[in-house]
């Protein structure tokens, strides 16, 4: 029996196949470069996700299972039937607790990444995620024109308020971490200097005089791509300069080319491209 074998045998009465068990552990080695590579949240990638963690739950249980039964032949007499099953099955343990410490290592430092991304530009995310007038202070001003009691944590706004609202790109459990963390962070700002300013002060999303607080991640960072088509254009987005899209430089098969993410961002979206 090979480590194929080994490997496969985890999974030959779940709902994969060995061939889709690769595939989705490429995908995912290659979400987790291109998370580290580019400054913006990639979109959460939730059937993948589930279906690596149904693996791990079942190669899981399959070494502690297999852990039970080379004990209970340990204690059993020493007959060498005896020892080459234990041999076969300390072979199999090993195999099995490799390949599950390389799956959790990548998700591990797949959400890492994320979770730095979520706390380094919380309020981006959160802006971007949530209802319009989701903060407590909006709902209560629309009741009340009293702003001195306006508390740093009532600005903060809310995206689980409504079941329907889409937390794209994060996770529905990556946008209540996220709400929790910046609702502690800002209470925390609240009771240390906060409450001294003058109310009109106390936002953590003010954008008065037309300079924003809310600091959002550079589209405008470069990366490494490999070209997975015959061609690839690079896209110029729209600004305050550009009324529209423009194209750029074309990108051939198998090339590798360093442009600004903004650039190659739909290529990416769209399977063009792998970024490095």
């Amino acid at each position: 029996m090979d480590i194929d074998d080994i490997l496969a045998s985890v999974h030959r009465d779940n709902f994969t196949s060995p061939e889709s068990t690769a595939l989705d552990h490429q995908q995912l080695t290659r979400l987790w470069i291109a998370e580290r590579a580019v400054s913006e949240l990639l979109p959460w990638p939730e059937a993948l996700m589930e279906r690596m963690m149904e693996r791990v739950r079942t190669q899981v249980e399959t070494i502690e299972d297999l852990t039970a039964s080379s004990y209970d032949a340990a204690s059993s007499s020493g007959t060498g039937q005896n020892q080459n099953h234990n041999q076969t099955v300390n072979l199999k343990l090993s195999i099995l607790q490799t390949d599950l410490s390389r799956t959790q290592f990548l998700i591990r430092s797949f959400l890492r990444q994320r979770i730095a991304k979520l706390t380094k530009y919380a309020m981006h995310y959160l802006l971007l995620i949530s209802p319009p007038g989701s903060s407590a202070s909006q709902q209560a001003s629309s009741s009340s024109n009293n702003n001195n009691s306006t508390r740093t944590e009532d600005t903060i706004p809310n995206p689980t308020t409504s079941a329907t609202t889409s937390t794209s790109p994060l996770s529905p459990e990556e946008a209540k971490f996220l709400y929790s963390h910046q609702h502690l962070l800002a209470t925390h700002y609240s009771d240390s200097f906060l409450a001294s300013f003058p109310p009109q002060l106390r936002r953590l999303d003010d954008n008065a005089g037309g300079t924003s607080m809310v600091q959002g991640p550079d589209s405008k960072e470069v990366c490494f791509v490999r070209v997975l088509v015959d061609e690839v254009t690079v896209v110029v987005p729209a600004d305050d300069t550009l009324n529209e899209d423009t194209f750029g430089t074309t990108m051939r098969i198998g090339e590798v080319w360093v442009a600004r993410w903004e650039g190659v961002r739909r290529a990416w979206e769209r399977g063009e491209v792998e970024v490095l």
